[in-house]
């Protein structure tokens, strides 16, 4: 039995925690209200013309159309793509700062040991701008099909070399998967985004280099470039003309490359939501479709999807990077 003083403190006490649920409600509906009521950095971890940038910049004039605040784009390349990540591991969690990223982000979680982050414990995926088979490309003067290429490096081990985005990115490890199944021997050559290493395919001081489609596809139309392979288990129709590494020197080869955009955990629920629908509107834009689409890309989307995806993309790559025996440069 409760003495009146007591009921009444209880009361009390019930009665300012309602208050205080009911507030907190508000204000996280009010978050969601109201942002954003600024511009919004948009973080990509490497240089400019990566798939990452090119898709960034899509997306995030598109958002800005969409929500009516800029969209601003910084380029943050270097270390694996973790400079970039750890700038916004540091900012507030009020979905004005988000994170570009493709398959890397995942992989240096276990190539780096002294990271200022937790990949998997401090950010929070938004959804998927794209998924996509890598594809293999050459210099035009270089191998024509995949069965000259892994001649080729059979007949001269260690000579031939390969671009990479950076030690221990989804290139490098696609390159180290092929290398233990086929018995080749390459030089390492990492730059530190898709651009630079694509440079160096062009210019003929790399040999090679797994790219995304929308990275290479305007110089492979221009015969600047060569595609000798896709890294899909079965043909997929926009790079249908093109045999799989699967079906030639890689029986059950499969890499699939994505880009997602990211925030940092802690992000109120209903921004990351909010964030997540646009995203999707974003990515069904005409306009924005073509582009993904005319690049051997698929445009991919939604919350779910990113979070299922993410569940499986860690224990994955954890386990490439240790039988590589990857380390930092």
């Amino acid at each position: 039995m409760l003495f009146p003083a007591t009921l009444r403190t209880f009361r009390a006490v019930l009665a300012a925690v309602a208050l205080f649920l009911v507030a907190s409600s508000a204000l996280a509906q009010g978050a969601a209200q109201t942002w954003p009521n600024k511009p919004v950095r948009v973080v990509v971890p490497f240089s400019t013309g990566g798939t990452a940038d090119i898709l960034g910049r899509i997306v995030a004039q598109q958002l800005q159309k969409q929500l009516g605040q800029p969209f601003v784009v910084e380029n943050k390349p270097g270390a694996g793509a973790t400079i970039g990540a750890a700038e916004v591991a540091k900012a507030p969690a009020d979905g004005y700062t988000l994170l570009v990223v493709t398959p890397t982000f995942s992989i240096t979680q276990y190539v780096y040991s002294n990271l200022p982050y937790d990949g998997q414990k401090d950010f929070v995926p938004v959804g998927l701008l794209m998924t996509t088979p890598l594809v293999l490309i050459t210099h035009p003067g270089g191998a024509r099909t995949p069965a000259e290429f892994v001649q080729v490096a059979k007949a001269q081990p260690g000579r031939l070399s390969f671009s990479s985005a950076g030690n221990g990115s989804t290139p490098h490890l696609a390159m180290e998967l092929l290398r233990q199944q086929t018995g080749i021997d390459l030089l390492h050559v990492p730059f530190k985004g898709g651009g630079e290493a694509i440079t160096a395919v062009l210019a003929g001081t790399t040999n090679a280099y797994f790219a995304a489609p929308i990275e290479v596809m305007q110089n492979v139309k221009a015969g600047k470039l060569v595609i000798l392979a896709s890294t899909s288990l079965t043909r997929t129709p926009s790079l249908a003309d093109y045999p799989t590494l699967a079906e030639t020197v890689a029986p059950g080869f499969e890499v699939i490359h994505y880009t997602s955009l990211l925030v940092k955990a802690g992000t109120p629920r209903d921004i990351i939501e909010k964030l997540s629908e646009n995203l999707v509107r974003a990515l069904q834009a005409p306009e924005v479709r073509e582009k993904i689409v005319q690049n051997g890309d698929v445009p991919a989307g939604t919350l779910a999807e990113a979070t299922a995806l993410y569940a499986k993309e860690y224990p994955r790559w954890g386990s490439a990077v240790r039988a590589a025996n990857v380390k930092p440069d």
